[in-house]
């Protein structure tokens, strides 16, 4: 029988064009897609042997061989799978044609950009061969079926207008696909390139994949997350983290899914010890492996977890996936949100299981990834009764920085008549504690929660009241703690500075300070310190400061209003000076020094070391015999 050519639609070259130069950004995923083939053709194989003992060599081993000839610039992969006949070459190869090239041509004509246009009809053509010409000048199949009285045949085409199918010679089952590479593709004939995108894409395709003359695999071909969990040990998890990370640490937790509804997936997932990633480490960027049928789709895959958990690391295999024609993207469909939804609120569950009956366990994850999780109220409000369990916090009751409470905690302690949660911003612990605002909380016994980290103004812009009780700031101008816990002692320390003193002081701090401060007013809650600043701004604009400040934006201080303490022996000492109006310059550097002491204790400040000079000025005065 002689060579058969077989013509292409017109549009084929234009198709192959767009395939080859605007679907594939790696041309090396042209071997992946030949290996995932023969492994559907091995497959394919796999069952018929199981009701057909008739079929075509049907004791032969079940492989794939992927051999490079430099002498003769070609690349054979070959599988000892399926097969196929004459009209299943013509049918198989020649499908785009089929399948309505002409169509797809004019779809992707009708949209500016070609890979937009590929991606809204991907699914519908099974093109995945034809990424060979990317590296490929000429491509030679030749193929005998399963079917004992069928002989082989070759298919041929060159990427252009027709193809050929004529008998060839072919002694046992299955497929080789010989490509004749271009010379720029000769990278391709090196056995270690070879070795190494089996190890990249195909590691855990299910049969063994020879490259070259060796005779072991080069694959692992089993998938350690497709496993039962019962059936492994600590060390294997262990050992596959090691070689997935190069991160020697154990992890801090390790999650093994095996989910069937409401969308079939694997996975196996870690959080390591440390946020910081290896130098060694092959994980460059965040993001999970993400396989389908155990083919590596992507590397980096950050579609299936929020932002405030892609600190995880691991791997997830699904049976359900739709791909798109490169397989290098997964369309955006509905099942990639119920995965990500998934595999999301399995994370979730197993942190709030943790941190209810393993604390242990739990706090070394939140200390560590604290500001990620903190994140979410903001960036994920959908997830923040999920996230609400998973918070702790040091407080007015903590010993150390480390002594938590969680917020259902606090409630559940909260003072007599105490309905609202109540929180100080500061720039560490020892900061928290020294606040001028928690004197009359302290007073009252009422527990202070200490938001101390960089983050925490993000989660309040999310977070504003937890099981029905708001959340406020103690700087709050408006906050009225009469009636709520412990009453304060009747018996003050000191007078108060009488009416006309304290207005004379408060005009000389007004005119002074100008327009840095939104008012001067006495303090009706203060105790051991001079002054302090308290906001007016409610919602999330009380905040913005410090998320901008954290951002490196520039922004203007915020302008708040300055309280002050009548009863202070600084602020009756500062009396006296502006009455006998002996040293002006130092009644003003004295009102400077409160002002900016209290914005630096708020962690406001801007350049606290701008306060040399006037301390200086001060303890000369102070020291003067």
């Amino acid at each position: 029988m002689t060579a058969e050519n077989h013509p292409f639609q017109a549009e084929i070259k234009q198709l192959l064009n767009i395939l080859v130069h605007s679907l594939y950004t790696d041309r090396e995923i042209f071997l992946r897609e030949l290996i995932s083939n023969a492994s559907d053709a091995l497959h394919r194989a796999q069952f018929e042997a199981l009701t057909n003992p008739n079929m075509l060599d049907a004791g032969a081993e079940l492989y794939i061989e992927v051999k490079a000839d430099e002498s003769a610039g070609t690349l054979t992969v070959s599988d000892s799978g399926i097969g196929m006949t004459r009209d299943e070459l013509v049918n198989n190869l020649g499908v785009i044609a089929r399948s309505g090239a002409k169509a797809f041509v004019e779809a992707i004509k009708a949209n500016q950009s070609a890979g937009s246009a590929a991606q809204n009809v991907i699914g519908q053509f099974g093109v995945g061969f034809y990424s060979v010409f990317m590296v490929a000048d000429r491509v030679r199949v030749v193929s005998r079926s399963y079917h004992p009285e069928d002989t082989a045949y070759a298919w041929s085409s060159d990427g252009g207008d027709t193809f050929t199918v004529e008998p060839a010679e072919r002694d046992s089952r299955g497929t080789d696909i010989i490509l004749h590479l271009k010379e720029d593709a000769k990278e391709f004939l090196q056995t270690y390139r070879l070795k190494e995108i089996v190890k990249r894409h195909s590691d855990y395709i299910a049969f063994p994949i020879y490259v070259g003359d060796e005779e072991t695999p080069t694959n692992r071909q089993i998938a350690i997350w497709r496993q039962d969990p019962k059936e492994l040990t600590d060390e294997q998890y262990e050992e596959f983290y090691r070689l997935y990370t190069l991160d020697f640490e154990k992890p801090l937790l390790r999650l093994h899914l095996r989910i069937d509804s409401p969308i079939q997936f694997y996975a196996l997932l870690y959080i390591p010890a440390s946020p910081e990633r290896n130098v060694f480490s092959p994980r460059k960027q965040p993001g999970l492996k993400l396989y389908a049928r155990k083919v590596l789709i992507q590397e980096y895959t950050t579609d299936l977890l929020p932002d405030y958990l892609q600190f995880i690391q691991g791997v997830v295999d699904s049976e359900d996936l739709p791909l798109s024609v490169s397989r290098e993207t997964v369309q955006a469909t509905r099942l990639m949100a119920t995965l990500k939804k998934t595999i999301t609120g399995r994370i979730l569950n197993e942190l709030k299981r943790l941190a209810k009956s393993k604390p242990e366990e739990y706090k070394p994850i939140y200390k560590t990834y604290a500001r990620f999780i903190k994140q979410a109220p903001a960036i994920s409000p959908a997830d923040r009764a999920d996230i609400e369990p998973l918070l702790y916090f040091a407080s007015t009751r903590s010993q150390t920085p480390d002594d938590w409470v969680s917020l259902s905690e606090y409630v559940d302690r909260r003072a007599l008549n105490q309905e609202e949660i109540y929180y100080v911003l500061a720039d560490d612990f020892a900061s928290a504690t020294r606040s001028p605002h928690l004197d009359a909380f302290r007073q009252r016994e009422i527990e202070v929660l200490y938001l101390t980290d960089p983050v925490d103004p993000i989660l309040l812009m999310g977070l504003t009241e937890f099981d029905g009780h708001k959340l406020r700031s103690v700087d709050e101008a408006d906050i009225d703690l009469s009636g709520i816990g412990k009453q304060p002692d009747e018996q003050p320390s000191a007078e108060p500075l009488p009416e006309a003193s304290f207005e004379s002081v408060r005009a000389r701090f007004a005119a002074l300070l100008g327009e840095r401060v939104a008012g001067v007013r006495e303090s009706k809650t203060l105790v051991g310190s001079p002054a302090r600043l308290v906001s007016d701004e409610t919602g999330a604009a009380r905040q913005m400061y410090r998320v901008n400040r954290l951002l490196d934006r520039e922004v203007a201080l915020p302008v708040k209003t300055l309280e002050l303490n009548l009863r202070h022996p600084l602020i009756h000492n500062l009396s006296s000076l502006i009455a006998s109006n002996a040293d002006a310059e130092l009644t003003d550097a004295v009102i400077e020094q409160i002002f900016e002491t209290a914005l630096l204790q708020e962690g406001l400040h801007p350049d606290p070391a701008s306060m040399a000079d006037r301390l200086v000025l001060l303890m000369q005065a102070a020291t003067k015999a």
